[in-house]
């Protein structure tokens, strides 16, 4: 009966693949509509896939925990949505919940900890001490969640007029597991689970040169909501929030300018864009916000990273947006569950990046032979696009020319937007591909942000 089984499912997706492979993947759109449209599959083929193949046996629970709690759906739904959480990663500053979180107000301070060792070795650049603060958020839906990020002092002193700047690196985490943050290395030291992006290019290192203090967000937040931009804003908005209710003297005052790079980028313009409407009280303090390589619009993304090398992140991402949005998992077919509940659901950039090579099409995991049409789909690219939403911070937009898995018409488009709201914006076409324009795009971002954070006004591009 398994081997039947096994049969039947490899005969679906070689016929899938070949039903993708014989139409065109990637239709152009006419200008100013839907740049790229992936090609539907039959419909029969969902209903044979989970045919073929069962429901995952995940397991069933008395009581839901507070990070997969779900109003207005079944309690067996709810029980999915835990079970595509990442595993706790065994220490309580990162794994517990606070039982009176809708009580917090949102930065204020849960948990504060010294992790002067070992972040100071890490780093490399001398610091004074180096802080953990645990903090009271909202996720995506507006519930109460929690934060954490890590608090750099520099040992150089400040020389410049007023208080010392700080600088938000919003760094690539770009991971499902909750081992794969940079809140994890820069409390417990390297690991396998260590991002490479976490120490290069050296930003938090050059920053605390500068004399600048330092906040690094574990953006995804404690569900890991790899490429969800709401709930990422709102928790590097509410960093800058708790280091001031750490110590107000130090950090209550200073202008802040953030950063990131790809999937931190999401981050920064995220925050950028919530700034006016969850923290307007910050706003006088935003010098400015540089993003490059952003994945501003999640529906160029599915023409340009599904089934093709990009396809491993790209999936990671699905499966990291649908634990803050769990309506995503009622598109997700018998297969898709299997995959979101193993211990996939823990890897980190590397392992998610070198699953590209199956070139596994999205349709083929979806009970909806359109899903990148359905309803769900078109809530979630308005949700997270976040198009009416003005920067109210100068912003330095910059985008390799040469992308292909996230196209430089996605940052220009961004920087148009903007302009059209009536921001303060930037906007550079490094050349390169992604790994090349994040090097060759630095040294000019890294500059204009200096600047800033040295006082100088930003003076906007955007045509008038």
């Amino acid at each position: 009966m398994k081997r039947s089984r096994r049969r039947n499912l490899r005969a679906v997706f070689a016929v899938a693949a070949v039903m993708l492979l014989a139409g065109p993947p990637l239709a152009a759109g006419p200008a100013g509509a839907e740049p790229f449209t992936m090609w539907p599959i039959p419909k029969e083929i969902p209903e044979a896939i989970d045919g073929a193949i069962p429901p995952p046996p995940f397991p069933r629970l008395q009581k839901i925990p507070p990070r997969a709690q779900t109003p207005g759906t079944s309690h067996r739904f709810q029980e999915l949505r835990e079970a595509v959480m990442p595993d706790p990663t065994g220490d309580p500053f990162f794994d517990r919940w606070a039982p009176d979180l809708d009580r917090r107000a949102p930065g204020e301070l849960l948990a504060i900890r010294d992790v002067t060792w070992p972040a100071g070795l890490l780093v490399t650049t001398p610091i004074s001490r180096a802080r953990q603060v645990k903090f009271a958020t909202t996720d995506a839906a507006g519930r109460a969640s929690f934060g954490t990020a890590t608090i750099l002092e520099p040992r150089t002193g400040w020389t410049g007029s007023g208080p010392r700047p700080i600088l938000v690196n919003n760094l690539p985490i770009d991971s499902l597991g909750a081992a794969c943050t940079p809140g994890m290395t820069l409390a417990h030291g390297m690991s396998v689970a260590t991002g490479a992006t976490d120490f290069i290019p050296p930003t938090t290192q050059l920053a605390l040169a500068r004399g600048y203090t330092v906040i690094v967000p574990d953006h995804q937040g404690p569900r890991q909501a790899y490429a969800e931009p709401v709930t990422a804003g709102h928790i590097v908005l509410d960093s800058v929030r708790a280091a001031a209710h750490l110590d107000a003297k130090r950090f209550g005052s200073s202008p802040v300018a953030m950063t990131g790079y790809s999937g931190g980028a999401i981050a920064t313009n995220g925050a950028a864009k919530l700034l006016g409407t969850y923290a307007p009280e910050l706003e006088p303090r935003m010098v400015g916000a540089a993003l490059g390589g952003v994945p501003a619009d999640f529906r160029l993304l599915v023409g340009s990273m599904n089934a093709n090398l990009a396809t491993g992140l790209f999936h990671a991402a699905t499966f990291g947006i649908a634990r803050e949005r769990p309506e995503i998992l009622t598109l997700a077919n018998n297969p898709a569950q299997w995959l979101a509940t193993s211990p996939l659901k823990n890897v980190c950039i590397v392992p998610a990046a070198m699953a590209g090579p199956t070139f596994l099409p999205m349709q083929l995991l979806a009970n909806d032979p359109d899903p990148f049409h359905s309803p769900i789909a078109e809530e979630i690219y308005r949700a997270t696009k976040m198009s009416d939403k003005k920067a109210q911070v100068p912003l330095y937009i910059y985008n390799g020319a040469q992308e292909f898995w996230i196209p430089a018409l996605g940052a220009r488009n961004l920087y148009r937007e903007q302009c059209r709201l009536g921001a303060n914006a930037v906007y550079r076409e490094p050349f390169g591909e992604h790994a090349i324009a994040m090097l060759t795009g630095y040294p000019e971002a890294l500059s204009w942000l200096d600047a800033r954070l040295q006082g100088n006004p930003a003076v906007s591009e955007c045509p008038r």
